[in-house]
């Protein structure tokens, strides 16, 4: 029956697929893309993240269901980045829950986001910095997360708060005042559609049911880099969106069987390929329960660090192949480059590089499936 039942989202998510990619990105393109994410929930997208016992269908649990979650947020990507980034900062919300949380815990945060509200992981920190305080039985934060992406959509958020010992605290947080709402870090490139924005803490009271976990479960490893795996599967949409946008371009000018450009065809579809090989590669270590945590941890950026090359690459290759056209603002390609060059930008690429090298450098590939 569970296969069944996958098998049935997966089918619903290709259908919703092949109705929504001839649709416009978002127009104009800061805009939010509400519909989007009402079809997404009504076709469960956000019931299936949760476990059996909560009525889902384990996509942020089991090795079968994260190779699903792959597809949602592969195709999500592809239709539009900036809806893919609020969902994957969605999925991290649910995941941490279900790793940290209580049974209570888990089971109020369905409650909370059966109506298809949209959670976000907010943890870049503001000025003045987000920190929590002991007051009697209950809590009290002070400062402002910024970068928080879906400022206006998110109902929920999922923060870190430094306590009075230092220690990064987890918290869940309705973030539903306006007023509480700050200007973002400027206007971005790319990903406007997003909704990038800060959000003022300051004087809200949280119950000890509001925290997380224990303070320090935010950085704990394997965690901490697996989750990474989930970016780099929205960026590999992004990457599926410029190859086909590549090919539809070439074809209406007539110039898909120009030998030069056959060779930038070939050469994005092995860069395309060799993308989802690596998210594969990712999703399966992450939901492993043989591999060391380091081996998960390596393996993970290894793969975040291939996938934004072969963007990079495919980008370069666009442009060469397409010429000034894929620098018009407002076309469709133009707009993926850049939604797709902002997103790419995460933290700490060097880091991820040479401590994934350290480790392979005395451990042999593991095997990510038994």
């Amino acid at each position: 029956m569970y296969a069944e039942n996958l098998a049935d989202f997966e089918s619903k998510l290709q259908r919703l697929f092949e109705e929504w990619k001839t649709r416009p990105l978002s127009v104009p393109e800061n805009q939010f893309p509400a519909d989007l994410l009402k079809a997404l929930h009504a076709i469960g997208a956000f019931d299936a993240l949760f476990s059996a016992e909560e009525n889902g269908l384990g996509l942020c649990q089991t090795p079968t269901g994260g190779l699903t979650l792959v597809t949602l947020l592969r195709r999500t990507g592809s239709l539009n980045l900036a809806l893919g980034r609020c969902l994957e900062g969605h999925v991290n919300v649910v995941r941490l829950v279900e790793l940290y949380g209580t049974t209570s815990q888990r089971h109020a945060l369905k409650l909370r986001l059966k109506e298809g509200s949209l959670a976000g992981i907010w943890v870049t920190d503001g000025n003045p910095a987000v920190t929590i305080v002991r007051e009697g039985p209950s809590y009290r934060l002070s400062g402002i997360k910024g970068f928080a992406s879906g400022i206006k959509q998110v109902s929920l958020a999922l923060i870190t708060a430094t306590s009075e010992h230092g220690d990064a605290v987890m918290a869940l947080v309705p973030t539903t005042r306006s007023e509480r709402q700050r200007p973002g870090p400027g206007t971005l490139t790319g990903m406007q559609a997003s909704g990038t924005g800060g959000y003022d803490f300051t004087g809200l009271q949280l119950s000890p049911e509001d925290l997380l976990g224990s303070a320090g479960d935010y950085l704990r490893q394997p965690e901490f880099s697996a989750g990474s795996w989930r970016g780099s599967a929205v960026a590999l949409g992004g990457i599926d969106r410029l190859v086909d946008l590549l090919r539809q371009e070439l074809l209406a000018r007539g110039r898909a069987d120009n030998p030069h450009q056959l060779a930038r065809i070939g050469e994005a579809l092995i860069l395309q390929k060799t993308a989802s090989m690596w998210v594969k590669e990712a999703a399966q270590a992450a939901y492993s329960t043989h591999m060391k945590s380091e081996d998960v941890t390596s393996v993970v950026n290894l793969a975040r660090l291939a996938v934004e090359r072969a963007a990079l690459d495919l980008i370069t290759l666009v442009q060469r192949s397409l010429g000034v056209s894929a620098f018009i603002k407002g076309n469709a390609v133009e707009q993926v480059m850049r939604d797709l060059a902002t997103y790419l930008r995460q933290p700490a690429p060097d880091e991820a590089l040479t401590e994934a090298a350290s480790w392979f450098v005395h451990h042999d590939w593991p095997k990510t499936v038994p």
